[in-house]
């Protein structure tokens, strides 16, 4: 303090304290001139003391009006200093940097002013201060007092003059700072911030595009800000940045794409349109950078694909089909596994696009890299079993190309249409609903005999005889009448003449016995009329029940479509097919007189001479069964290779075969009889042997059908 009153009087220290404005820019002068003499004279010890005294004994007093008198002091010093400012600003800067955080509000807009003048003298020589300046400056834009506000704007305008023309100003010891500030969510300090990086950035010599990084999140952030200003500002200096990366050979995309991930999930929508942006352009400009990174990719776009936004839609499916054509390989980092993984997640999106998108990548990946994904499979299968019962028809049929894409090796055929029997049995609604199209399609995508073979043959051997019986009927009706079917259908009825034929019939027969009027309708395809009138011979009381007359009824309308035309000629015929004749009289005995089936096939039947039919059975009776065949072939020697067809299937065998699953249906519903009734009290099971004994057993009335044309039972296919 002595040195200092040596050179500057106790009066102009007393001026500098006082509480009017002009007494303390009148010592501030003075100071500044005693300071330049001070300077010429090169005496910068006196020049030290006084900063000393203006530090410590007015800038860091307890009075409000001794620090303002400092804040100008120090001003007025470094004007004072001019060019040999540099040496004193370790001094002069840091007391004015702390009076930002003073409590009094016209003491932090001296102190905003007082930077603003040392600033203005020092110019580059400034740049060591920047990053304390910077922080200084960004928390003094969200001042509560306006005036320090305007003070700081103009300080702040200043500073980036300075840092643009400065060849001293250092991005990498910057970078972490911004990066800190980033997160702030003041909208004052967002805009700041937003102002120094496009300010940064448009400096040539300072390579902002290597740093993004550091600070894209932030921005990205600052998209969903509530003020329409600060939007535009973090949208503007994003797009800026976007076409430097397009104009730019060096870019980190992988740090980049991680982040725009995030991003293109955001709950707001202009968040998750600029994101998906930026992905698009990634995905084009990036190359191998970001194979690693294509699984993330893809988990942000098969949302977006299905966005309630038209134009983030658009903008996903493009980047989706660019990023699909890409060529990667393992070796170079893409993985098929994650990609699985993302789409198996998919597969249970609310939004059908997003679920078909994610089949469409699944069967890219077997079509490229087949090996791999199979040893996925186990992974996977599960998820593409459950996608069959989406609500949605395109699904389905993608689900199920897929499936056959896997099945081309046998293990996966058959284990592919195990699982599918699995499923049908757990959810029969699935089999209702859902069944014939995954029958079908399966078909025209692997080969449809070769199907219905193996789902026979795990019919065959199925526990549950109930579901047996309504799987069959179901494979039946989709046999008899699809027209992907056609060739299937072709085949069986040349079973009598045909090798091939024969084996498929057999093979099929096997589980068609699990129903009556299935194995029926076999026959009557195979043309094996004679085996099916044993057949039906062969039915029992307890066979004729509802659900018998059900697929019968709907067996006799079958009859009356184009599928069954060639029967149907046939019967003008009559002395080569009698024993066609025969079963369908028998089938005519079977149906109740009043039902509509009853009235169509007997209409049908009065068109065949019942004196004809008469004497052609008469007259076949007792001859070869396959003589009908015999009378259908040209030479005779086709007519000794039907022969040897004919008895090569060995009809009485298969008819064993269909009475002992039928024994086995019979015997399975009387456990289940027996199994309900064990389930009533003991009292009521006494009461209902008393009443029992009291009355004779009822008969089952097939002589009344139900109302209208049909009977309809709960489950029936």
């Amino acid at each position: 303090m002595a040195d200092a009153l040596s050179v500057i009087s106790a009066s102009v220290f007393r001026n500098l304290a006082d509480k009017l404005y002009e007494k303390r820019k009148n010592a501030a002068l003075e100071i500044e001139g005693i300071v330049k003499q001070l300077a010429l004279a090169g005496e910068h010890d006196k020049i030290a003391a006084v900063i000393n005294v203006l530090t410590t004994e007015f800038t860091y007093s307890p009075q409000a009006n001794h620090r303002k008198g400092g804040l100008i002091g120090l001003a007025a010093a470094t004007v004072g200093l001019a060019t040999e400012a540099a040496q004193h600003l370790e001094q002069i800067v840091p007391p004015v940097l702390n009076s930002f955080l003073d409590q009094d509000s016209r003491v932090r807009y001296y102190a905003c002013e007082a930077l603003y003048n040392i600033a203005k003298v020092v110019r580059g020589d400034f740049i060591i201060f920047f990053n304390k300046i910077f922080d200084a400056l960004c928390k003094l834009s969200a001042d509560s007092d306006a005036n320090v506000q305007s003070a700081a704007h103009l300080l702040d305008r200043l500073v980036k003059d300075i840092v643009t023309e400065s060849d001293q100003f250092s991005i990498e010891e910057f970078i972490p700072l911004l990066r800190e500030r980033m997160n702030v969510l003041n909208p004052y300090v967002r805009q700041f911030l937003v102002g120094w990086i496009t300010v940064l950035d448009s400096v040539p010599d300072i390579d902002m595009l290597g740093f993004l990084p550091d600070f894209l999140d932030g921005l990205f952030n600052m998209l969903s800000d509530s003020s329409r200003e600060i939007r535009q500002q973090a949208d503007s200096a994003l797009s800026e940045f976007l076409q430097e990366i397009k104009n730019s050979a060096n870019v980190d995309y992988g740090r980049m794409a991680e982040i725009l991930v995030q991003r293109a999930g955001s709950p707001d929508e202009f968040t998750r349109l600029t994101a998906i942006t930026w992905i698009n352009e990634f995905v084009k400009l990036g190359g191998d950078q970001l194979v690693p990174y294509n699984a993330d990719i893809l988990g942000a776009i098969l949302p977006c694909i299905s966005d309630k936004e038209e134009k983030i839609r658009v903008v996903a499916r493009e980047t989706n089909e660019e990023l699909r054509a890409l060529r990667a390989d393992p070796a170079e980092g893409f993985d098929i596994g994650a990609i699985l993984s993302i789409a198996r997640r998919e597969l249970t999106n609310e939004w059908e696009a997003t679920r078909i998108e994610a089949l469409h990548w699944i069967a890219a990946l077997l079509a490229r890299h087949r090996a791999e994904v199979i040893s996925y499979l186990n992974e996977i299968f599960g998820s593409l079993l459950s996608a069959l019962s989406d609500p949605s028809d395109e699904v389905v049929l993608l689900v199920l190309e897929v499936h056959a894409c896997i099945a081309k090796d046998d293990q996966h055929f058959r284990y592919l249409l195990v699982y599918l029997v699995h499923n049908f049995r757990n959810e029969r609604l699935l089999l209702e609903k859902r069944g014939a199209l995954i029958v079908r399609r399966l078909c025209v995508l692997l080969d449809a005999e070769r199907v219905f073979r193996e789902f026979s043959t795990i019919l065959e051997g199925e526990d549950d005889l109930d579901f047996a019986s309504t799987m069959v009927q179901a494979l039946n009706l989709i046999l008899l009448t699809s027209s992907e079917l056609a060739e299937l259908r072709a085949l069986l009825k040349q079973s009598l003449v045909n090798s091939s034929g024969k084996d498929l019939f057999v093979s099929l027969y096997a589980s068609w016995c699990h129903s009556p009027m299935a194995t029926i309708s076999l026959c009557l395809l195979a043309q094996a009329y004679h085996h099916a009138s044993s057949v039906i011979q062969s039915l029992g009381e307890e066979d004729i029940n509802v659900k018998f007359l059900v697929q019968l009824d709907k067996l006799i309308r079958l009859l009356e479509t184009p599928i069954f035309a060639y029967l149907r000629l046939q019967l003008l015929e009559p002395g080569k097919h009698t024993w066609l004749l025969k079963s369908l009289y028998g089938l005519l005995m079977l149906l109740p007189q009043q039902s509509a089936a009853f009235r169509i096939l007997r209409t049908r039947l009065k068109t065949v001479t019942s004196s004809n039919f008469s004497n052609e059975l008469k007259r076949t009776s007792s001859g070869s069964p396959y003589s009908q065949i015999l009378q259908i072939t040209e030479d005779s020697n086709s007519n000794q290779d039907a022969a040897n067809i004919y008895n090569a299937i060995n009809f009485p065998s298969r008819l064993q075969q269909f009475e002992h699953m039928q024994h086995l249906h019979r015997m399975h519903a009387k456990l289940q009889l027996q199994s309900r009734n064990s389930t009533s009290s003991t009292w009521s099971l006494e009461m209902h042997k008393l009443e029992n004994s009291r009355r004779p057993s009822p008969l089952l009335d097939i002589s009344r059908p139900p109302s209208g044309s049909s009977w309809n039972v709960p489950g029936q296919l």
